[in-house]
């Protein structure tokens, strides 16, 4: 190895000595060097410290006793002569310059030189300097487009390649579509170098060079031409469908809700993953050139984010049923935790706009979410009477409304949306739910005048009124709604019950009063206080029998609401027509009546009592 660096170091003082020997003028010694130079660059950093040392010495001097000095033009055009051989030489290359690291050394430091000699000459630019100025524009021009070309070829040779969807473990896919879906993972703290080291470290090199030839700008779409494609791709493999010819405003709301799950995980991978990513990778490219890196990456992924970004804008303008609001609460909620990520990714002056773009999507989706709970309320306002509740049970509006609370409620974002600065009118969560609730109310109160028979009224009243409290109590409803609306629920329960046995069982009392009998029960009975006895029990037995006729098939939903109006019904029948049935017993000849008119025993009422209620399900 000594042997060939001496070897190396004889050559160039051979190659020096001869230049002083047979070069009789400097630019003759110049051209012997560019001679040899063809043949090995090694030379070059020999020719390019001779042309140094020449304009030293031509420098002009202040110094009017020192003798005059060549002019300096023809100093510039002799560099500009040297310079010329050394860039051709690398320009007109049929091969890639950075395949040889030395080359591209030895390139780059020609264009350093280029470039110096460029700024000298513009100082002292004048009309006689034009045509020098023209060369010297014409020689970066041809630098320029072999760099571009060589920038192009450094990214193309570490550009990943196109994977085949089928044969990625990474992506799995159903159905004729083949669509791909990016596996979730398990931290989004992740950097893709999508680029090594090294081609970065050559990248930055030809940057430099481009961006102080004033070719910037074209270094900058040349790289951000590349990597938007490797966004693009990127993003295309996360599984997301393409939008319908129509947009997504035109589809199906079951289109849109299945694809608001990948969107979301697209979503973090795209703005946690991928383009902090490519921001790193813009800054290392064009480190020390923050103003291009800015640019690079807006134009590589801008546009891109721009275009994902869209999904979350038509879904937050879709029409706002009900059932949309979930689908819209996850979406919110991811934007909203991925704002303060990206923050600092997306805060130059090129890409603020995708994060305002954001922000825009976010306050959407809030107002989204805020109609949604509008157009709940008038749902039910506006839902109709129709035809009555088969055995006063449970309205299909009672269960949708309180299911529909209990799940909504249970999601905290909700009450941060509804308290957010940006409401018209901001309603608290609690406040809202509680509106919706008396909604509710005052739509079954209407409702239960459908029902002809005022007993079955109160019936439908306790059964959607018990549904109600068995939903709030215990959950996140309850709370919104609070202890007293929860305890004026139980009491308007219990003027129910009330009523309800008020219209039912009232009549059935007095039919088993004794007054008008006198002591006729206690001797034997007159013709008189036979009839009245007889009426009595005929009217008791009527009476049961309708009520079961009719009220057999009614329905009380809730074990405890069972149990509590049975044993309403029985603290009132039971006693009484206990009592009548004690005295016939006790009444000697009045006995017989007893035998004869009454058709059920105290154990038979009390069975019938216990058999309503259960909707038709009559125990045998």
């Amino acid at each position: 190895m000594e042997d060939l660096e001496d070897g190396e170091e004889k050559l160039i003082a051979a190659v020096r000595h001869i230049a002083k020997s047979l070069g009789r003028t400097q630019t003759m010694a110049d051209d012997i060097l560019q001679v040899f130079s063809s043949f090995d660059n090694r030379f070059f950093a020999l020719d390019k410290t001779s042309d140094r040392h020449q304009r030293r010495r031509d420098a002009p001097t202040a110094d009017p006793r020192q003798s005059p000095s060549p002019s300096p033009l023809a100093s510039f055009d002799r560099t500009l002569r040297a310079l010329e051989g050394q860039v051709v030489h690398f320009v007109d290359f049929n091969r890639l310059i950075w395949s040889d690291s030395a080359d591209a050394a030895a390139f780059l430091e020609a264009i350093d030189d280029l470039l110096d000699t460029a700024t000298d000459l513009n100082n002292q630019a004048s009309p006689a300097t034009k045509p020098l100025l023209d060369r010297m524009d014409h020689l970066l021009r041809r630098c320029v487009l072999r760099l571009d070309e060589e920038f192009r070829a450094v990214i193309e040779s570490t550009q990943p390649p196109v994977k085949d969807y089928d044969d990625d473990d990474a992506y799995h896919g159903g159905g004729e579509e083949h669509i791909p879906v990016a596996n979730p993972v398990d931290t989004y703290e992740i950097i893709i170098d999508a680029l090594p080291p090294g081609s970065v470290a050559n990248l930055n090199d030809i940057a430099h060079r481009m961006v102080a030839a004033g070719f910037g700008r074209e270094c900058v779409e040349t790289y951000a031409g590349f990597r938007r494609s490797f966004v693009e791709e990127s993003v295309a493999r996360l599984g997301l469908r393409p939008p319908p010819e129509d947009g997504f405003l035109a589809a199906a709301w079951d289109e849109i809700e299945e694809e608001i799950p990948r969107w979301i995980e697209a979503a973090r991978m795209v703005f946690l993953i991928l383009i902090p990513s490519e921001r790193r990778l813009c800054e290392r490219v064009f480190a020390s050139l923050p103003a291009y890196a800015d640019l690079a990456f807006s134009v590589a992924c801008v546009p891109v984010a721009s275009d994902f970004l869209s999904f979350g804008a038509a879904v937050a303008s879709v029409d706002h049923g009900p059932e949309r609001l979930f689908g819209l609460l996850d979406m919110y909620e991811a934007v909203r935790d991925l704002l303060p990520e990206i923050d600092t990714v997306l805060s130059d002056q090129y890409s603020a706009a995708v994060l305002d773009e954001m922000g825009i999507v976010h306050r959407a989706l809030s107002a989204s979410i805020r109609r949604i709970f509008m157009e709940l309320e008038n749902l039910i306002r506006r839902d109709p009477v129709k035809s009555a509740v088969p055995g006063g049970d449970v309205h299909p509006i009672t269960r949708y409304v309180m299911n529909y609370l209990g799940a909504a409620c249970s999601r905290p974002t909700l009450a941060e949306v509804m308290a957010e600065d940006g409401a018209r009118v901001a309603v608290p969560l609690p406040v809202r739910v509680a509106w919706i609730a008396d909604i509710l109310l005052d739509n079954l109160d209407a409702k239960s005048k459908v029902y002809r028979d005022l007993s079955l009224t109160y019936v439908f009243l306790m059964n959607n009124g018990r549904y109600i409290l068995q939903k709030a109590k215990g959950s996140d409803v309850g709370i919104m709604l609070g202890e007293d609306w929860i305890r004026r629920q139980n009491s308007k329960l219990r003027q129910w019950a009330s009523e309800y046995q008020r219209a039912s069982w009232t009549k059935v009392v007095a039919a088993l009063r004794m007054d008008g009998l006198g002591g006729a029960a206690s001797r034997s009975a007159s013709v008189a206080t036979e009839k009245a006895i007889r009426d009595k029990l005929g009217m008791f037995n009527n009476y049961l029998e309708d009520i079961w006729r009719t009220q057999g098939s009614w329905v009380a939903v809730d074990e405890q609401m069972r149990a509590e109006l049975r044993g309403g019904i029985a603290e009132a029948v039971l006693p009484a027509y206990r009592n009548l049935v004690s005295r016939l017993r006790q009444a000697g000849d009045a006995r017989w009546l007893l035998d004869r008119y009454s058709k059920y025993s105290v154990e038979d009422v009390e069975a019938r009592i216990n058999e309503l209620f259960e909707g038709g399900r009559r125990s045998q």
